[in-house]
Protein backbone atom coordinates (compact mmCIF):
# COMPACT_ATOMS: atom_id res chain seq x y z
CA UNK A 1 0.00 0.00 0.00
CA UNK A 2 1.43 2.92 -1.18
CA UNK A 3 1.51 6.52 1.62
CA UNK A 4 -0.87 9.08 1.03
CA UNK A 5 0.85 12.21 0.07
CA UNK A 6 0.18 15.08 2.30
CA UNK A 7 -0.11 18.70 2.15
CA UNK A 8 -0.30 21.01 5.14
CA UNK A 9 -2.25 24.42 5.56
CA UNK A 10 -0.59 26.36 8.26
CA UNK A 11 2.49 26.81 9.86
CA UNK A 12 0.02 26.15 13.48
CA UNK A 13 2.45 25.38 16.76
CA UNK A 14 0.22 21.83 17.25
CA UNK A 15 1.46 20.87 13.42
CA UNK A 16 4.98 21.91 13.49
CA UNK A 17 5.71 20.52 16.84
CA UNK A 18 3.16 17.42 17.10
CA UNK A 19 1.00 16.38 14.00
CA UNK A 20 4.04 16.52 11.02
CA UNK A 21 6.28 14.81 12.46
CA UNK A 22 4.26 12.32 13.66
CA UNK A 23 3.19 12.17 9.96
CA UNK A 24 6.48 11.70 8.66
CA UNK A 25 6.77 8.65 11.00
CA UNK A 26 3.72 6.87 9.60
CA UNK A 27 3.78 4.21 7.36
CA UNK A 28 1.31 5.36 4.66
CA UNK A 29 1.93 8.79 5.23
CA UNK A 30 3.77 11.34 3.79
CA UNK A 31 4.03 15.21 4.20
CA UNK A 32 5.06 16.57 0.05
CA UNK A 33 3.99 20.71 1.03
CA UNK A 34 3.09 23.06 3.45
CA UNK A 35 1.68 26.25 2.81
CA UNK A 36 1.09 29.62 4.28
CA UNK A 37 0.60 32.97 3.99
CA UNK A 38 3.68 34.29 4.72
CA UNK A 39 5.95 32.37 2.77
CA UNK A 40 9.13 33.01 4.38
CA UNK A 41 7.38 30.96 7.35
CA UNK A 42 6.42 28.17 5.19
CA UNK A 43 9.63 28.35 3.64
CA UNK A 44 11.18 28.09 7.46
CA UNK A 45 8.98 25.55 8.61
CA UNK A 46 10.11 23.44 5.44
CA UNK A 47 13.86 23.36 5.89
CA UNK A 48 13.38 22.95 9.55
CA UNK A 49 11.03 19.50 9.35
CA UNK A 50 12.47 18.68 5.60
CA UNK A 51 9.48 19.23 3.41
CA UNK A 52 10.25 19.33 0.00
CA UNK A 53 8.14 22.07 -0.87
CA UNK A 54 6.52 25.74 0.29
CA UNK A 55 3.68 27.67 -0.47
CA UNK A 56 3.14 31.22 -0.03
CA UNK A 57 -0.81 30.36 -0.60
CA UNK A 58 -3.44 27.93 0.15
CA UNK A 59 -4.33 27.85 -3.04
CA UNK A 60 -1.47 27.04 -4.72
CA UNK A 61 -0.61 24.19 -2.42
CA UNK A 62 -4.56 23.06 -3.07
CA UNK A 63 -3.47 22.95 -6.70
CA UNK A 64 -0.25 20.51 -6.17
CA UNK A 65 -1.27 17.39 -8.17
CA UNK A 66 0.43 15.27 -6.16
CA UNK A 67 -1.36 16.16 -2.66
CA UNK A 68 -3.64 13.72 -1.78
CA UNK A 69 -4.51 14.69 1.36
CA UNK A 70 -4.66 18.17 3.65
CA UNK A 71 -4.21 18.51 7.14
CA UNK A 72 -5.78 21.82 7.94
CA UNK A 73 -4.82 23.24 11.76
CA UNK A 74 -5.96 26.43 11.35
CA UNK A 75 -7.73 28.77 13.77
CA UNK A 76 -11.07 27.49 14.61
CA UNK A 77 -13.02 30.03 12.43
CA UNK A 78 -11.16 28.67 9.10
CA UNK A 79 -12.15 25.28 9.91
CA UNK A 80 -14.88 24.71 7.01
CA UNK A 81 -13.88 27.29 4.52
CA UNK A 82 -10.69 26.05 3.90
CA UNK A 83 -11.68 22.38 4.68
CA UNK A 84 -14.74 23.50 1.59
CA UNK A 85 -11.92 24.77 -0.28
CA UNK A 86 -9.74 21.53 -0.32
CA UNK A 87 -12.72 19.39 -0.77
CA UNK A 88 -13.59 21.57 -3.91
CA UNK A 89 -9.95 20.87 -5.42
CA UNK A 90 -10.23 17.12 -4.84
CA UNK A 91 -7.89 16.31 -1.35
CA UNK A 92 -9.14 14.32 1.16
CA UNK A 93 -9.18 16.87 4.63
CA UNK A 94 -8.06 15.91 8.31
CA UNK A 95 -8.85 19.20 10.07
CA UNK A 96 -8.28 20.12 13.64
CA UNK A 97 -10.71 19.98 16.58
CA UNK A 98 -13.44 21.32 16.61
CA UNK A 99 -14.28 20.55 13.35
CA UNK A 100 -16.42 23.71 13.29
CA UNK A 101 -17.84 26.46 15.29
CA UNK A 102 -21.61 25.01 15.28
CA UNK A 103 -23.12 21.71 14.76
CA UNK A 104 -24.66 23.53 11.35
CA UNK A 105 -21.37 24.75 10.15
CA UNK A 106 -20.08 20.74 10.70
CA UNK A 107 -23.41 19.79 8.85
CA UNK A 108 -22.38 21.88 5.91
CA UNK A 109 -19.41 19.62 4.85
CA UNK A 110 -21.55 16.41 5.06
CA UNK A 111 -23.14 18.14 1.70
CA UNK A 112 -19.59 18.48 0.24
CA UNK A 113 -17.92 15.57 0.86
CA UNK A 114 -20.86 13.47 -0.37
CA UNK A 115 -20.96 15.85 -3.69
CA UNK A 116 -16.82 15.62 -4.50
CA UNK A 117 -16.37 12.16 -2.93
CA UNK A 118 -12.97 12.76 -1.05
CA UNK A 119 -13.07 12.19 3.00
CA UNK A 120 -13.48 14.74 5.80
CA UNK A 121 -12.78 14.04 9.15
CA UNK A 122 -12.24 15.30 12.71
CA UNK A 123 -9.02 15.03 13.95
CA UNK A 124 -9.72 13.29 17.71
CA UNK A 125 -6.41 11.77 17.77
CA UNK A 126 -7.27 10.18 21.08
CA UNK A 127 -9.47 7.73 19.84
CA UNK A 128 -6.80 5.94 17.88
CA UNK A 129 -4.94 5.91 20.86
CA UNK A 130 -4.70 1.88 22.10
CA UNK A 131 -5.20 3.24 26.19
CA UNK A 132 -9.01 4.53 25.27
CA UNK A 133 -9.41 1.86 22.97
CA UNK A 134 -8.77 -0.58 26.08
CA UNK A 135 -10.95 1.44 27.95
CA UNK A 136 -13.93 0.85 25.55
CA UNK A 137 -12.89 -2.60 25.28
CA UNK A 138 -13.49 -2.86 29.28
CA UNK A 139 -16.18 -0.95 29.69
CA UNK A 140 -17.78 -3.24 26.73
CA UNK A 141 -17.10 -5.93 28.23
CA UNK A 142 -19.05 -5.37 31.68
CA UNK A 143 -15.54 -5.41 33.53
CA UNK A 144 -16.50 -2.58 35.44
CA UNK A 145 -20.34 -3.93 35.34
CA UNK A 146 -22.92 -1.10 34.42
CA UNK A 147 -20.90 2.29 32.85
CA UNK A 148 -22.58 4.87 35.11
CA UNK A 149 -20.43 8.27 35.85
CA UNK A 150 -17.16 9.41 34.08
CA UNK A 151 -15.42 12.47 35.88
CA UNK A 152 -12.86 14.15 33.58
CA UNK A 153 -10.67 17.28 34.01
CA UNK A 154 -8.58 19.05 31.32
CA UNK A 155 -6.67 22.40 32.14
CA UNK A 156 -4.05 24.72 31.04
CA UNK A 157 -2.56 28.06 31.76
CA UNK A 158 -2.78 30.18 28.94
CA UNK A 159 -3.07 34.34 29.58
CA UNK A 160 -1.89 36.17 26.55
CA UNK A 161 -3.94 38.03 24.84
CA UNK A 162 -3.09 37.96 21.48
CA UNK A 163 -2.73 34.22 21.46
CA UNK A 164 -5.45 32.39 19.19
CA UNK A 165 -6.98 30.86 21.82
CA UNK A 166 -8.04 33.82 23.52
CA UNK A 167 -9.72 35.29 20.70
CA UNK A 168 -13.11 34.87 20.80
CA UNK A 169 -14.31 36.13 17.33
CA UNK A 170 -12.00 33.41 15.91
CA UNK A 171 -13.41 30.69 17.88
CA UNK A 172 -11.15 30.75 21.34
CA UNK A 173 -11.77 29.57 24.52
CA UNK A 174 -11.52 25.89 26.44
CA UNK A 175 -14.89 24.17 25.26
CA UNK A 176 -13.61 24.46 21.96
CA UNK A 177 -9.72 23.87 23.03
CA UNK A 178 -10.31 21.30 25.40
CA UNK A 179 -13.76 20.97 26.28
CA UNK A 180 -14.17 18.78 23.40
CA UNK A 181 -12.19 16.00 24.64
CA UNK A 182 -14.27 15.31 27.69
CA UNK A 183 -17.15 15.62 25.58
CA UNK A 184 -16.10 13.42 22.94
CA UNK A 185 -14.56 10.51 24.93
CA UNK A 186 -17.40 10.50 27.07
CA UNK A 187 -19.55 9.75 23.82
CA UNK A 188 -16.81 7.63 22.83
CA UNK A 189 -17.12 5.25 26.34
CA UNK A 190 -21.20 5.37 26.48
CA UNK A 191 -21.79 4.31 22.99
CA UNK A 192 -24.66 6.54 23.08
CA UNK A 193 -25.69 10.71 23.17
CA UNK A 194 -26.46 13.09 25.67
CA UNK A 195 -29.93 13.90 25.83
CA UNK A 196 -29.44 16.89 27.50
CA UNK A 197 -26.47 19.21 29.24
CA UNK A 198 -26.11 22.12 31.51
CA UNK A 199 -22.55 24.26 31.85
CA UNK A 200 -21.70 26.81 34.44
CA UNK A 201 -19.53 28.99 32.41
CA UNK A 202 -16.97 31.48 33.09
CA UNK A 203 -15.55 34.00 30.90
CA UNK A 204 -12.48 36.15 30.88
CA UNK A 205 -13.40 39.66 31.57
CA UNK A 206 -10.89 40.87 29.25
CA UNK A 207 -10.74 38.30 25.97
CA UNK A 208 -14.97 37.14 26.53
CA UNK A 209 -13.58 33.77 25.96
CA UNK A 210 -15.02 30.95 28.28
CA UNK A 211 -11.95 30.10 30.61
CA UNK A 212 -13.65 27.66 33.18
CA UNK A 213 -16.58 25.48 32.58
CA UNK A 214 -17.85 22.74 34.68
CA UNK A 215 -20.52 20.80 33.05
CA UNK A 216 -22.68 17.59 33.15
CA UNK A 217 -23.71 15.72 30.43
CA UNK A 218 -26.86 13.45 30.76
CA UNK A 219 -26.63 10.18 28.84
CA UNK A 220 -29.11 7.51 29.05
CA UNK A 221 -27.21 5.30 31.00
CA UNK A 222 -25.45 7.47 32.85
CA UNK A 223 -23.72 11.11 33.29
CA UNK A 224 -20.60 12.91 32.22
CA UNK A 225 -19.14 15.40 34.27
CA UNK A 226 -16.14 17.63 33.13
CA UNK A 227 -14.20 20.85 34.18
CA UNK A 228 -12.34 22.34 31.64
CA UNK A 229 -10.05 25.47 31.96
CA UNK A 230 -7.75 27.74 30.38
CA UNK A 231 -6.14 29.53 33.47
CA UNK A 232 -5.35 26.90 35.69
CA UNK A 233 -2.10 24.82 36.45
CA UNK A 234 -1.78 22.50 33.93
CA UNK A 235 -3.63 18.75 35.24
CA UNK A 236 -5.68 16.20 33.12
CA UNK A 237 -7.29 12.88 34.47
CA UNK A 238 -9.98 10.85 33.64
CA UNK A 239 -12.30 8.57 36.31
CA UNK A 240 -14.91 6.14 34.11
CA UNK A 241 -16.95 4.93 36.81
CA UNK A 242 -19.39 1.26 36.80
CA UNK A 243 -21.64 -0.93 39.42
CA UNK A 244 -18.57 -2.89 39.80
CA UNK A 245 -15.52 -1.26 39.47
CA UNK A 246 -13.34 1.68 37.91
CA UNK A 247 -10.72 2.76 35.19
CA UNK A 248 -8.11 5.47 35.66
CA UNK A 249 -6.67 7.06 32.73
CA UNK A 250 -4.16 8.96 34.39
CA UNK A 251 -2.69 10.69 30.74
CA UNK A 252 -5.87 11.01 28.85
CA UNK A 253 -5.64 13.80 26.36
CA UNK A 254 -1.34 14.82 25.86
CA UNK A 255 -0.13 11.21 25.85
CA UNK A 256 3.88 11.24 25.60
CA UNK A 257 5.07 9.04 22.61
CA UNK A 258 8.17 8.50 23.80
CA UNK A 259 6.61 6.96 27.25
CA UNK A 260 4.70 3.70 27.55
CA UNK A 261 0.67 4.75 28.41
CA UNK A 262 -0.74 3.36 31.35
CA UNK A 263 -4.23 2.87 32.69
CA UNK A 264 -5.60 1.68 36.08
CA UNK A 265 -8.52 -0.52 36.62
CA UNK A 266 -9.90 -1.29 39.73
CA UNK A 267 -12.57 -4.00 41.22
CA UNK A 268 -12.42 -3.81 44.66
CA UNK A 269 -12.43 -0.46 45.33
CA UNK A 270 -9.96 0.01 48.44
CA UNK A 271 -9.41 3.60 49.24
CA UNK A 272 -5.96 5.23 48.39
CA UNK A 273 -6.17 3.44 44.70
CA UNK A 274 -3.96 0.55 46.49
CA UNK A 275 -6.44 -2.00 44.71
CA UNK A 276 -6.17 -0.20 41.14
CA UNK A 277 -4.00 -2.52 38.95
CA UNK A 278 -2.03 -1.07 36.41
CA UNK A 279 -2.11 -2.07 32.45
CA UNK A 280 0.39 -0.29 30.06
CA UNK A 281 0.72 -0.07 26.83
CA UNK A 282 3.89 -0.27 24.57
CA UNK A 283 5.11 3.88 23.24
CA UNK A 284 3.04 4.73 20.46
CA UNK A 285 2.08 8.23 18.94
CA UNK A 286 -1.43 9.09 18.61
CA UNK A 287 -0.92 11.55 15.73
CA UNK A 288 0.87 8.68 13.49
CA UNK A 289 -2.28 6.28 14.55
CA UNK A 290 -4.11 8.84 13.22
CA UNK A 291 -2.75 9.49 10.12
CA UNK A 292 -2.29 6.05 8.88
CA UNK A 293 -6.22 4.96 9.55
CA UNK A 294 -7.18 8.26 7.91
CA UNK A 295 -4.57 7.26 4.56
CA UNK A 296 -5.39 3.48 4.93
CA UNK A 297 -8.91 4.92 4.68
CA UNK A 298 -8.20 6.85 1.16
CA UNK A 299 -6.19 3.92 -0.06
CA UNK A 300 -9.05 1.26 0.82
CA UNK A 301 -12.15 3.15 1.02
CA UNK A 302 -13.10 1.01 3.82
CA UNK A 303 -15.97 3.59 5.43
CA UNK A 304 -14.86 6.19 8.27
CA UNK A 305 -14.95 4.99 11.71
CA UNK A 306 -15.68 8.32 12.59
CA UNK A 307 -17.25 9.86 10.09
CA UNK A 308 -18.73 13.76 9.51
CA UNK A 309 -21.90 12.95 10.98
CA UNK A 310 -20.35 11.67 14.33
CA UNK A 311 -18.42 15.51 14.19
CA UNK A 312 -22.57 17.11 14.35
CA UNK A 313 -23.34 15.44 17.06
CA UNK A 314 -20.46 16.72 18.80
CA UNK A 315 -20.83 19.55 17.96
CA UNK A 316 -24.50 19.08 18.88
CA UNK A 317 -23.58 19.18 22.54
CA UNK A 318 -20.84 21.57 22.76
CA UNK A 319 -23.57 23.97 21.00
CA UNK A 320 -26.11 23.14 24.26
CA UNK A 321 -23.28 23.44 26.49
CA UNK A 322 -22.86 27.45 24.91
CA UNK A 323 -26.89 27.64 25.38
CA UNK A 324 -27.00 26.17 28.91
CA UNK A 325 -24.06 28.92 29.85
CA UNK A 326 -26.40 31.65 28.79
CA UNK A 327 -29.59 30.31 30.12
CA UNK A 328 -28.59 28.42 33.60
CA UNK A 329 -30.47 25.68 32.64
CA UNK A 330 -30.60 22.36 30.87
CA UNK A 331 -30.95 22.56 27.21
CA UNK A 332 -32.08 19.25 25.21
CA UNK A 333 -29.79 17.91 22.33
Amino acid sequence: MQPVAWGIVSTAKIGREKVIPALQAGRLTRVVAIASRDLAAAKAVAAKLGIPRAYGTYEELLADPEIEAVYNPLPNHLHVPVSIQAAEAGKHVLCEKPIALTAEEARSLIAVRDRTGVRIQEAFMVRHHPQWRRARDLVREGRIGRLRAIQAFFSYSNVDPVNIRNKADIGGGGIYDIGCYPVVTARFLFGAEPTRVVALIERDPATKVDRLTSAILDFPEGQATFTCSTQLIPYQRVQILGTAGRIEVRVPFNAAPAEPSRIFVDAEGALGDISAKPEEFPMVNQYTLQGDAFSEGIRTGKPAEFPLEDSVRNMRVIDALFRSGKSARWEAL
